[in-house]
Order: C-alpha cells, then structure tokens, then sequence
C-alpha cells in the first residue's frame, strides 16, 4: 500500500508540476495577447488624432475665410480697413471673453490633487493608528 501511495505523490507531483507549466504558458500568452490588442488599438487611436488634428487645421482655415469673407461684405457700406478693424475688434473681445473663461476653468482645477480623497486616506491611516497600537491590542486581550 505504501508503494502505491507513492506513486500517487510522484503522479500529484507531475500534475501539479504540469499545471504549473501549462498556467504560466497560458498567461504569457494571454499577456502577448493583450499586447498585440493594445497595439492595434494604439496604432488605430493615433490615426485619429492625427485625423482630429487635420479636421482642426482646416477648419481654422475655413474660419479665416469666413473672417475674409465677413470683411469684404462689411467693406460694401464703409471702407476696407474700417470693416477689418471692426471684425478684428470683435475677434479680440470673443477671444478675451474665452480667455477669461479657460483661466476661471483652471484657477477650479488646481490645484491638481484629491483633495477629498487625501483627507479620507489620512483619516483611514489615523483611523487604522489608533486601532493598532500596542496598548489597545493589549486591553482586548485581557477583556473576556
């Protein structure tokens, strides 16, 4: 009984030696495997940005044609450079109304740490501190 009690250990032996092997093959794979996904969908996510950023310089052109545009129609009831004047005055004050906005935007955004969750974490710590000293591990032990 003992010699096929043995044999029992050597065959548990090889099987778990096996599933070892075969669980770190698996999971290698599985890690090439998300890989080579994240890759493609890198490449993929690249390509788009790039498009965006096409898609963005030319409609910054299309809006300098429509500011060109908005000139030479203004042009037809005063003079040239009044009608340049005008639009880019107007141009000035959007972009001083935006700027104005983006800085209110940021001044709420900084600064750029949890501020919530740093105060929850340090009271977890403060929490966990004063449950784990010595001294109270010590008192729970004499309690009945």
């Amino acid at each position: 009984m003992t010699v096929h009690h043995q044999q029992t250990d050597a065959s548990m032996g090889e099987l778990v030696s096996r599933l070892s092997t075969e669980m770190s093959t698996l999971v290698r794979g599985e890690l090439e495997l998300a890989r080579i996904e994240l890759t493609e969908k890198a490449k993929h996510t690249g390509k788009g940005a790039g498009a965006f950023g096409a898609a963005g310089l030319v409609a910054l052109y299309g809006l300098g044609v429509l500011i060109a545009t908005a000139i030479l129609a203004l042009a037809l009831v005063m003079d040239a450079w009044l009608a340049a004047l005008l639009v880019g005055v107007v141009l000035l004050i959007i972009a001083g109304g935006v700027a104005l906005f983006g800085k209110k935007q940021v001044s709420e955004g900084v600064p750029m740490k949890p501020e919530r969750a740093t105060e929850n974490l340090k009271r977890d710590v403060e929490a966990v501190r004063h449950h784990s000293r010595p001294e109270d591990r010590t008192a729970r032990r004499t309690m009945p």
